[in-house]
């Protein structure tokens, strides 16, 4: 939203305010619907961020898994078990990263079923690059400070652990 079209009040905390006279405890939706908006306006301003690039947030992150590895280069299995993907997203983010030049895929030397996925050259320039872009925009998380950021990790790693997400 642009500024001229913010509202002049909170609409999760008036729906939080209804929920309560209609339904009963409205902390938990007020909780849920306030991190759905803010996932939004985080993913708005990371899209924002990388579409100069020619680079979605699904790219962004395997390239940026591919430049952190060691050898510049993992299995496409690895990559859908750290990107937490289902194996045909893996294939198609792979598929779009290729045809861009910016991975390619190569046999993997011992195991004649896999396929590893290496960064190339231009992949390694164009993260770079991306990664400049969203750190200026501290990926649409604004208002906070870093203790503030450091707390909201934490309480988020919370749920995502009890909800099985990691161990």
């Amino acid at each position: 939203m642009s500024s001229r079209d913010r509202l002049p009040f909170d609409p999760i905390q008036r729906a939080a305010e209804l929920w309560a006279e209609r339904v009963g405890p409205s902390g938990t939706m007020a909780a849920v619907t306030s991190v759905m908006r803010v996932q939004q306006i985080l993913l708005s301003a990371v899209d924002g961020a990388l579409r100069p690039h020619g680079l979605t947030f699904a790219r962004y992150e395997a390239l940026v898994l591919l430049n952190f590895s060691r050898r510049k280069k993992l299995p496409m299995r690895v990559m859908g078990e750290r990107l937490q993907l289902h194996p045909t997203s893996v294939t198609n983010i792979v598929d779009r990263l290729q045809a861009d030049g910016l991975v390619r895929r190569i046999p993997h030397p011992t195991d004649r079923r896999a396929t590893l996925v290496e960064i190339t050259e231009d992949g390694v320039h164009r993260v770079e690059d991306a990664t400049k872009s969203v750190t200026d925009v501290d990926f649409g998380l604004t208002g906070l400070d870093a203790d503030e950021q450091a707390r909201l990790t934490d309480l988020l790693g919370r749920v995502r652990r009890a909800s099985g997400d990691f161990d």
